[in-house]
């Protein structure tokens, strides 16, 4: 039997409904819009396509939205001042700063310059450093969104082995810790882990997030796992695949992602929830509910 096909598109826009209701109540009792800034340093495109998709979800979840954009050409310490700009400005409750930016600048010590409060991204050390601790404040968009879905499938995570492929601080990391503090036994694999699939066939939950299409066959696959795929890659043609071989892997997994559709529209929804989380903290001095999506 294939598995079943996790449906971010579906789910995400139940997550953006209940945000909508949360920010129009906040600003009835506070009239405070929560209000995110999104930093883009240069002109790659496709990260031009990514902040459109992400403000015209906040728009349509009542945030209000503002891009701030910077030539490629931008010194560190002109960002760097632009992002402290943004820190001390009481409209504004998210700070986002896309990824990537061109090289020359630090993206960590850019990062660092956000102000912890304000980093929905959850990519600040303070908040890494929280959420490996079990004490969470903002958790990375992807791992939540990630969590979300496996809680809205009925998906067990504790006490079931998990494996992450992937060890970078944006996907990779995170996940494996929100899936530790959810009493998961997690294993991380990547480039120099010998023999993937060794490891890959004991997961009850795997997670890829690699960037390299088609890496994950049935043969990594244990029957019945569910199978996360965080990997967006666009083969010459122009069709975008994941880091799982889809067709191949569904006859195996008992859940699966697909790819777009899947973990992408997660990713935004958890912006969005991050976002009127930092407003109410910054606004009424309570902490940020992470334990609502899962936490």
């Amino acid at each position: 039997m294939a598995a079943q096909i996790l449906d971010g598109r579906a789910l995400a826009d139940r997550v953006r409904q209940e945000v909508a209701a949360r920010v129009a109540d906040f600003r009835s009792s506070t009239g405070i819009t929560p209000g995110l800034a999104v930093v883009l340093v240069g002109d790659d495109p496709a990260s031009q396509v990514y902040i459109r998709a992400k403000m015209r979800e906040c728009e349509r979840a009542g945030l209000r939205a503002e891009l701030h954009h910077l030539p490629a050409d931008a010194r560190q310490d002109a960002v760097e001042a632009k992002l402290r700009e943004l820190n001390s400005d009481p409209d504004v409750h998210g700070i986002l700063l896309q990824w990537p930016v061109p090289s020359g600048l630090d993206y960590g010590q850019l990062i660092e310059a956000i102000a912890p409060i304000k980093d929905v991204d959850g990519f600040h050390p303070v908040n890494a450093g929280r959420l490996l601790e079990g004490r969470p404040r903002f958790v990375p968009c992807t791992p939540l969104g990630i969590l979300r879905l496996l809680e809205a499938y009925d998906i067990p995570v504790a006490g079931r082995h998990a494996v992450v492929v992937g060890r970078s601080p944006i996907v990779g990391r995170p996940m494996a810790a929100l899936l530790l503090a959810h009493d998961a036994t997690v294993t991380i694999c990547h480039s120099k882990t010998p023999d993937l699939a060794s490891f890959t066939r004991q997961a009850d939950v795997l997670v890829v997030a690699v960037g390299r299409p088609g890496l994950i066959g049935p043969q990594h696959v244990k029957p019945g796992a569910a199978v996360i795929d965080v990997g967006i890659n666009r083969l010459p043609g122009g069709r975008l695949v994941g880091d799982v071989d889809f067709e191949a892997v569904r006859d195996v997994a008992g859940w699966i992602t697909p790819v777009p559709g899947g973990v992408g529209p997660m990713t935004v929804a958890m912006l969005l929830h991050n976002t009127c989380e930092a407003a109410r903290w910054i606004t009424q001095g309570s902490s940020p509910s992470t334990n609502s999506p899962g936490m």
